[in-house]
């Protein structure tokens, strides 16, 4: 909601099953919170450009495929929201310290223990289990939660 009152950037990222929910988190702020005010949320999934993280991949490492992107685009005061069920995805992990370092907010989510995104997280839901179709499965319940809480305080916000 921060960012969404002080036209903030939210960038989502992660790998696979991770990638999908990034893009389907993504839809849901992107459409499913219009409401007529004029104001929307800034959101983007790093994991929809295919031409320009190949681009990356092949130039570069495939590990930097979000920090570099991260690099064109976040601003200071930006959200960049993390999701890994292992919480270990290197790729994932140099987005988070470019995250940090150029002056992001930082969100995850992981399962296992969290791995080694959960120290770079300013706030991270860690899923505790070793199965990873049930932390994709907790990790989908995650983001319609807190979409629709996202939703809901914007319409009291706005009188609906």
């Amino acid at each position: 909601m921060e960012a969404y009152e002080n036209a903030r950037m939210i960038f989502l990222f992660g790998n696979g099953g991770s990638a999908a929910l990034a893009s389907h988190l993504a839809c849901d702020l992107g459409k499913g919170t219009v409401n007529g005010s004029g104001k929307r949320f800034r959101v983007l999934s790093l994991t929809d450009n295919v031409p320009l993280m190949t681009a990356w991949a092949n130039d570069v490492h495939y590990e930097d495929i979000f920090a570099q992107q991260l690099e064109n685009y976040l601003r200071p005061g930006d959200v960049a929201f993390a999701i890994s069920g292992s919480g270990n995805s290197p790729n994932v992990i140099r987005g988070l310290e470019a995250a940090r370092r150029l002056g992001a907010q930082t969100l995850a989510l992981t399962g296992f223990d969290g791995g080694r995104a959960k120290p770079l997280a300013d706030l991270c839901l860690v899923v505790p289990s070793d199965s990873m179709q049930l932390i994709e499965d907790a990790h989908l319940c995650a983001t319609h939660a807190i979409f629709l809480a996202i939703r809901q305080r914007m319409m009291q916000t706005n009188g609906d």
